[in-house]
């Protein structure tokens, strides 16, 4: 049986369970309704939040622990010879008997051990489905018949479920936290092992980047180079060259539909500037690929300039109408919270639209439009397919917008294409480049943050 399968089942039974708590909090009191201490749909509630929690979380659990049991079972049935197998080349036969169970073709005719284990796998994993249908469902059912119980006259059925409901936010919440943790150490682990074999300064201020290593010890950059220089001159030159789209555009209307606009125009356009936001990132990589770096080439031909048909200039200014609603929409919300009193002080003491809008609106929205800019940089900072399809793959140190370029994002992707060993400087580079765009990211939200509460103005 398929999970959502599974899950719509557990759905149906809570909703059962909600009705039957419904009706029994009204069969309790059916002529007294008022006596209750909670409202009939908590008494449902109640039931259903029992019957939800319990069941899903013995499927997570089922679900992370079936995959190792199995596995091990699975190995357990292979011959002496296949376990006594180093730890890598058992995991590649074990990855094959999964792949030959799931359906997939293998590259190589497999042996009947795999065979065999393959179909044991398969047998493995189906007992396993059913044993967590049957689990979730039978606990869920059971649940229902001891949470109905409970249910009196003097129960607190509201008591219970916000208590329930806060447990659930605290858990939620926890487990943000310890996610964001776990990824910041295994980042700070991964950098480390990288900055073991590299050079922190090497990395940090090195002007050639080179990442692929050789095979042989004598093949001329066997240990790589590793400058990030030129990768962080990239990101931060196609940062540029979007915000100077992003930022005049996405400001100016901003201001117009704040200011300038009637509701109905407004209404209009800055859904029209939102959609821009919904686009997926690989259809404005192909109108720069195939349509503004083409044009760019063209045009730079035709006045002597050597433009290259991968530039920084063409990936910027798509990213820069990408991220144009960032600053647009942010900024005009903002600007609208700005008291309409404020501007009615500013026409009474004789100041025309414009000067109201440059000496009153946009010093009180500014904390509010600064959060903007800074959100839409660290948009353009994390954007990488644009950049892979209009501005390329090279890393090279230029200021030139004509020239082509890459950027910390691209080169994450591109040094974990494929398969890769987690014990080579090429690869732990990834995580090093990480690293570093984490701590970017930061300290551009520290700085928002700070900017926002030293600025900020409360109105009555």
């Amino acid at each position: 049986m398929q999970i959502w399968i599974l899950l719509s089942l557990i759905v149906c039974l809570a909703g059962y369970g909600h009705i039957l708590g419904r009706r029994r909090a009204v069969s309790i009191f059916q002529t007294d309704v008022i006596s209750l201490h909670s409202l009939p749909f908590y008494h449902g509630a109640y039931i259903a939040l029992w019957v939800l929690i319990p069941a899903a979380i013995s499927i997570v659990f089922w679900l992370t622990a079936q995959g190792p049991i199995i596995e091990n079972l699975v190995i357990s049935g292979l011959s002496p010879a296949t376990q006594a197998l180093p730890s890598d080349r058992l995991s590649l036969v074990l990855h094959d008997i999964v792949n030959i169970a799931s359906g997939d073709i293998p590259t190589k005719e497999p042996s009947l051990e795999i065979k065999a284990a393959a179909e044991r796998f398969s047998q493995l994993k189906g007992l396993s489905n059913y044993g967590m249908v049957v689990v979730s469902l039978g606990l869920g059912i059971g649940c229902i018949w001891m949470a109905q119980r409970r249910l009196s006259p003097e129960f607190r059925a509201r008591n219970q479920v916000e208590r329930i409901i806060t447990f659930v936010m605290i858990a939620a919440s926890t487990i943000a936290i310890l996610t964001t943790i776990g990824i910041v150490l295994s980042l700070l682990f991964e950098a480390w092992r990288f900055f073991l074999r590299v050079p922190l300064d090497d990395f940090l201020f090195g002007l050639h980047w080179s990442p692929q290593t050789a095979i042989r010890a004598d093949q001329v950059g066997a240990s790589g180079s590793f400058g990030a220089i030129p990768i962080f001159a990239g990101t931060l030159l196609i940062t540029v060259i979007a915000m100077c789209v992003a930022v005049p555009l996405g400001l100016m209307s901003a201001i117009y539909m704040s200011e300038y606009a009637s509701a109905r125009t407004r209404g209009v356009i800055k859904p029209l500037l939102e959609v821009l936001a919904g686009v997926p990132t690989v259809v404005y990589g192909f109108f720069a690929a195939l349509t503004v770096a083409p044009f760019f080439r063209g045009m730079g031909e035709g006045i002597g300039l050597d433009v290259s048909s991968e530039s920084a200039l063409a990936a910027g200014i798509v990213m820069g109408i990408m991220i144009i609603p960032f600053v647009s929409s942010l900024s005009d919300d903002v600007m609208n919270a700005v008291p309409q009193t404020l501007r009615d002080g500013s026409f009474a003491l004789g100041a025309t639209k414009s000067e109201t809008i440059k000496q009153v609106v946009l010093p009180a929205a500014l904390p509010g439009v600064v959060g903007a800019v800074l959100l839409a940089v660290s948009r353009a900072i994390g954007e990488t397919m644009i950049v892979v399809m209009a501005a390329g793959l090279a890393a090279n140190l230029t200021a030139n917008p004509f020239e082509a370029v890459t950027t910390v994002t691209v080169q994450i992707v591109t040094l974990l294409v494929g398969d890769q060993e987690f014990d080579s400087s090429k690869t732990l580079a990834a995580f090093a480049l990480g690293l570093v765009l984490f701590f970017v990211t930061l300290a551009l939200n520290v700085f928002a943050l700070r900017f926002v509460r030293k600025y900020r103005e409360k109105y009555d």
